[in-house]
């Protein structure tokens, strides 16, 4: 009977509190949604002129501001991904491109000095 009553208060608590999580997640995305709402008022109400003075429409400071987060958007995953090869330590294209332009170099030079090496050795 005791183990019984111990299964149902434990089942109860956990119920409460995935209830209580979810009502905390509830309230969290509804503060998030509001906060979401405000940007969106706040870039609507703002007027933005054409090339020509007019006043843009709704669907045109839509298009405008999509293209706008778009480039931070891009800007921001390229940031990322070059702190993330940074971190791990992995070479970059430009970094091979440049590596290889390096060795390039090394392998001319060491050409000509092979080169001289040679010249002066039938000198002698």
């Amino acid at each position: 009977m005791k183990t019984k009553t111990l299964l149902e208060l434990l089942t109860l608590s956990s119920s409460i509190y995935f209830i209580a999580k979810e009502e905390h997640l509830l309230d969290r995305f509804n503060e998030l949604t509001e906060k979401g709402k405000n940007r969106v008022n706040d870039a609507i109400s703002k007027s933005e002129l054409d090339e020509e003075g007019n006043e843009l429409e709704l669907m045109d400071k839509v298009i405008l501001k999509t293209s706008q987060l778009k480039e931070e958007l891009e800007q921001k995953i390229e940031e990322l991904i070059v702190q993330f090869y940074k971190k791990i330590n992995v070479a970059h294209l430009d970094e091979i491109k440049i590596l290889h332009e390096k060795l390039e170099k090394s392998n001319t030079a060491i050409a000509l000095i092979e080169a001289r090496l040679n010249h002066l050795e039938t000198k002698q």
